[in-house]
């Protein structure tokens, strides 16, 4: 038997897992809590990513949590201040104390005699292998892997004398001054290194196969900086909070349902923010529609500004070849470089990569529905953490916290020991739970859970309508409650009824 025990056990002490512990130590202080951390820090993604100009690709009025206010101005802020903020709300609430670090759940298994999970990890430091038990298993880990990018096959790649680098794993002695530098990309990431690196670089050029839709948006909010002179943090961030979220689903639900005029207006802030001849239908103009890829937002215009100035290029066009001293392109162009970075995407991996099993049955999470787009079908006393695509990860992580905190006050105000969302009888849908277009969407999709037909198995990408059925809707509704066996063999052996 396992020595140990908690109440909730956190997978991951990043953004959303720090959330999710807090929650729980607001919500349930008589709850032990623990979060396994497969790193050896605080921040997940924002620790992992230490590439320059790391920085949010949400505001953080949104980004931030509900329960501690993001107390600055900037709506943009850099990875290392992401980071801290995340720290500092783990001291405040006491959770630092109780992350394991360098501690990777290998897998669970659940017990409906016992009503608990036993968990299975080892450590990445010491090798050990630990084991636990716990009442809920709560996972917020995120959905790409940690350990891991994704970079396609690069033709010639090995006759590249120069160096070649993925932002996931950014190394720190690198030093691009005075660098030739090629991104490889037309994601966040690679909008976020271009003038970033420009700064420094003999010259960097984007390199794309394909564009993407690029906003420019104010680092520094407007409505924060006006409320933040006159009136309370307690009142400047909740109005500031629900402007942000608004505007973001109205954009999003007007881009679904005028697609053409949200490009026009895409376009028209490009050709505005780039001088008289650049050519934005080659570079700045994408095939797809808006929001079936994420949006790239760059604060204050920074990308535009530096393809104004000449310190960076942009250039569209396939790999023909890596040769020692850079890239041969299709068109026959070269592009010489000291640097290659391939800013190519990620892995996806549901779940942490945990192997679950319910009463020794596998679970295939490739297979499942989602419950509210935060459990699994048939799969008790569970729950994860996927935000939205189309705005804030964490309004809908503080979402799924709130949730999960009152299904336990459910639990415990009906002597209860376990929760299972169970599907309603009928064919079993296969829609992907994440609904983007984008390569590393695609690539795994067959691996992520799969969403229904209407709520609650259908996920809306719409936090309005989350606030409702997370935050005040119902906690039973396809939901089967039960009492571990051995809790009513008990009861029953000393005259109790059965429930």
């Amino acid at each position: 038997m396992p020595a140990e025990h908690v109440d909730v056990l956190v997978v991951g002490a990043g953004l959303a897992g720090i959330g999710a512990a807090c929650r729980l130590r607001q919500r349930h202080p008589r709850r032990t809590v623990a979060v396994f951390e497969a790193r050896g820090a605080i921040g997940g993604t924002w620790d992992q990513f230490r590439y320059p100009g790391v920085r949010s690709d949400s505001d953080m009025f949104t980004l931030g949590y509900g329960f501690r206010p993001w107390r600055r101005a900037e709506a943009i802020a850099d990875g290392p201040s992401i980071r801290e903020y995340i720290r500092d709300t783990a001291r405040e609430f006491g959770i630092d104390e109780r992350i394991r670090f360098h501690h990777r759940v290998d897998a669970a298994s659940w017990s409906s005699d016992r009503a608990l999970w036993t968990v299975t990890a080892h450590r990445s430091d010491t090798g050990e292998q630990v084991t636990l038990t716990c009442s809920l298993l709560y996972v917020c880990s995120g959905y790409y892997r940690y350990d891991e990018g994704y970079t396609p096959q690069l033709p010639g790649v090995d006759r590249y004398e120069g160096r070649l680098v993925h932002p996931q794993h950014w190394p720190e002695e690198l030093e691009h001054r005075g660098r030739r530098v090629v991104v490889i990309g037309s994601g966040a990431t690679a909008v976020t290194l271009v003038p970033a690196m420009a700064s420094d670089a003999a010259h960097v050029t984007m390199l794309q196969r394909s564009p993407s839709y690029v906003m420019a948006l104010p680092s520094v909010d407007p409505l924060a900086r006006l409320l933040k002179r006159v009136l309370p943090d307690s009142v400047t961030f909740p109005v500031v909070r629900w402007k942000n979220a608004l505007t973001m689903g109205l954009f999003f639900r007007l881009s679904r349902r005028a697609p053409g005029l949200v490009r026009q207006l895409i376009e028209r802030g490009v050709r505005s923010a780039l001088p008289d001849g650049f050519d934005v239908d080659r570079h700045f103009s994408p095939e797809y529609r808006p929001w079936d890829q994420r949006l790239c937002f760059v604060p204050d215009g920074d990308l535009f500004r530096t393809l104004r100035r000449g310190d960076a290029s942009v250039v569209t066009d396939t790999i023909d070849t890596f040769t020692p001293d850079g890239i041969r392109l299709t068109s026959g162009a070269e592009l010489a470089a000291d640097i290659v970075v391939t800013a190519t995407g990620l892995n996806l991996l549901a779940i942490g990569g945990i192997a679950l099993d319910v009463d020794g049955e596998p679970v295939d999470v490739g297979k499942a529905v989602t419950y509210k787009g935060m459990m699994l079908d048939g799969v008790p006393n569970f729950a994860m953490t996927i935000g939205y695509t189309n705005a804030s990860w964490t309004l809908k992580a503080d979402l799924v916290a709130e949730y999960v905190c009152r299904l336990l006050t459910h639990l415990d105000e009906h002597d209860l020991d376990s929760a299972t969302p169970v599907l309603p009888p009928g064919d079993r849908p296969a829609e992907p739970l994440i609904d983007l277009q984008a390569g590393y969407v695609l690539r795994s999709i067959d691996r992520m859970p799969k969403q229904g037909h209407a709520a609650p198995w259908r996920l809306h990408q719409n936090y309005v309508r989350d606030v409702w059925h997370l935050r005040h809707g119902s906690v039973t509704e396809d939901m089967d409650f039960g009492v571990a066996a051995g809790r009513r063999q008990s009861s029953l052996s000393g005259g109790g009824a059965q429930r």
